[in-house]
C-alpha cells in the first residue's frame, strides 16, 4: 500500500531497538527502549503559509532523524511500524 502524507507531515520508520547491551546481555522486549533514531519514509507539500504559498521542508526523503520518544501518532502498514508527525516533532537530522 502506498501512503502520501498530507500537507506538513511526515511518514518515518523507527530504526531497529537493540537486542543487546555494549557488555553483551540480551534485552527482553520488555526492556527495550524505544529508538529516537528514524529514517523519512515519505514527505507532504508542505505547511501553507499566510500569502497561500507552501513552505518547503527542511528535511527530505532518505534521511535519518532524531526524534521524541512519543512524538507522532503510530500506524502499521503492510505488518509494518511507521509514525507519523509533523516536521515541528523532528529534533534534528543526523549526518
Amino acid at each position: 500500500m502506498k501512503v502520501r502524507p498530507l500537507g506538513d507531515k511526515i511518514l518515518v520508520q523507527r530504526v531497529a531497538a537493540q537486542e543487546q547491551t555494549e557488555s553483551g546481555i540480551y534485552l527482553p522486549q520488555s526492556a527495550k527502549e524505544k529508538p529516537q533514531e528514524a529514517t523519512i519514509v515519505a514527505v507532504g507539500d508542505g505547511k501553507v503559509l499566510d500569502n497561500g504559498e507552501r513552505a518547503p521542508f527542511q528535511v527530505e526523503k532518505g534521511n535519518t532523524v532524531l526524534i521524541g520518544k512519543w512524538g507522532g501518532t503510530e500506524l502499521k502498514i503492510d505488518g509494518e511500524d511507521y509514525l507519523i508527525m509533523t516536521e515541528d516533532d523532528i529534533l534534528a537530522v543526523v549526518g
